[in-house]
């Protein structure tokens, strides 16, 4: 034991000998896109947008409850870990009461039809860290396939039909813009 303890003593003095003035703790991993939520509807999430940004987006969709529908949506797809990989995507995120507006036998029907839950949802996905005020003119080609059109008229960006309400939710590798409507494939 008294070996041990004089080799585990060694081998820290010959670490702290060879980083002198280095650090050995390594920092958080820090959102990459550097933006800081805003909109209206930023105020309606509950908690800090800020406790999710060292996390990956399908993680944190679980941890805020206005985007419970959509964290069920995405695990009942089986996509939660496809979303966590990813690397530099941005998602548009439909709110409960996003989900709420579709009328309650098509919901029903998306989420008892994996396939097609896939597509709505990987609608919602694109390739890219995208900050609100850079979405319009942007190619927004989906992980589906189709095209998102953005505008932007004063403070208000659209996406399709659906307002930005909360805009650059920064998360580990994704920006989530808040939307308040579910985008449907054409």
């Amino acid at each position: 034991m008294k070996h041990l303890l004089i080799a585990a003593a060694m081998t820290l003095a010959a670490t702290v000998t060879g980083t002198a003035g280095a650090s050995v703790t390594s920092p958080a991993p820090q959102p990459t896109n550097g933006g800081s939520p805003s909109g209206p509807g930023c105020a309606a999430i509950e908690g800090s947008l800020k406790d999710i940004a060292d996390k990956p987006v399908g993680t944190a969709l679980t941890q805020v409850p206005e985007l419970s529908t959509l964290a069920k949506a995405v695990e009942e797809a089986g996509l939660t870990e496809k979303l966590n990989s990813a690397e530099d995507i941005t998602v548009f995120a439909p709110t409960n009461e996003a989900f709420q507006a579709v009328p309650k036998e098509q919901l029903d029907q998306l989420m008892a039809n994996k396939e097609e839950l896939t597509k709505v949802l990987q609608y919602h996905v694109v390739q890219g860290k995208h900050m609100a005020a850079d979405l319009e003119g942007a190619p927004l080609t989906t992980l589906q396939g189709g095209d998102l059109t953005a505008k932007a008229s004063g403070e208000e960006i659209t996406v399709n039909d659906a307002k930005v309400v909360c805009a650059d939710v920064p998360t580990r590798n994704a920006t989530v813009q808040v939307i308040d409507k579910v985008l449907m494939p054409q």
